[in-house]
């Protein structure tokens, strides 16, 4: 576990506590020496955490405590938590339990205004049963993107015509309200797009694929849809 996730889960763990927990019981949760427990606890106090200590008894946040630079505006708050909340009714099931992680992440270290406006928020993104497996289909497609795996699909077009394809999936894109898979497709052999809801049937081969600078998400983006595209998969016209 690296060094910064350790101390955001001691804080975490001090937070979610109104009595003090001894140096062992907190190595026994994180997993750590009693003596790691002492250094991050150290650490924390310099970087402004108000932890208050006593031999025997254990370690207690003070109530005030912060845990800085972890400073959100309402509205940043806001839309990561829309986020979260839109990631766990709309993704896969492994995102969504991520999600959820960093949902009680952020509202952790929020100050009692921040919480509060946090729990008045508008929005509501309910998950539904019925969205199940195009959640495990997202999965599925996800894992192929990210392993570089060609697929083998099932697909029935806008007009109603199916076929069998190969394809080499790029990308997941979100578009005019819907899921799209971005894919190469080796019977067209061209770009293509593949509605979720359109696709029959799907799995994953044993073959993988190379993007090239010609046939990649990023080349899709700026010299088909003419959009900038960069890592972090944002895009704008």
């Amino acid at each position: 576990m690296k060094k910064a996730d350790r101390l955001f889960q001691l804080v975490t763990l001090l937070q979610g506590r109104r009595k003090a927990i001894t140096a062992q019981d907190i190595a026994d949760v994180l997993h750590v020496s009693v003596r790691t427990v002492y250094r991050d606890i150290q650490g924390l106090a310099r970087s402004g955490v108000m932890i208050d200590g006593d031999p025997g008894v254990g370690y207690l946040l003070r109530p005030q405590s912060h845990v800085p630079p972890l400073m959100f505006s309402g509205d940043e708050v806001l839309a990561m938590l829309v986020g979260s909340h839109m990631v766990q009714a709309f993704t896969d099931p492994a995102l969504a339990r991520a999600a959820q992680l960093a949902d009680q992440k952020i509202r952790a270290v929020l100050s009692a205004e921040l919480l509060r406006r946090a729990e008045q928020s508008p929005y509501r993104i309910p998950v539904l049963l019925k969205d199940q497996a195009a959640r495990e289909r997202h999965n599925l497609i996800r894992l192929g993107c990210e392993q570089q795996r060609k697929m083998h699909a099932s697909y029935v077009d806008e007009v109603g015509q199916s076929s069998e394809r190969t394809i080499w999936p790029l990308g997941i894109v979100g578009l005019h309200g819907n899921w799209m898979l971005l894919a190469w497709c080796e019977l067209r052999q061209d770009y293509r797009t593949f509605r979720f809801d359109r696709i029959q049937t799907l799995s994953l081969g044993t073959q993988a694929y190379t993007t090239r600078d010609d046939l990649s998400l990023g080349h899709y983006f700026t010299h088909v849809l003419h959009a900038d595209h960069d890592a972090d998969g944002k895009t704008s016209p």
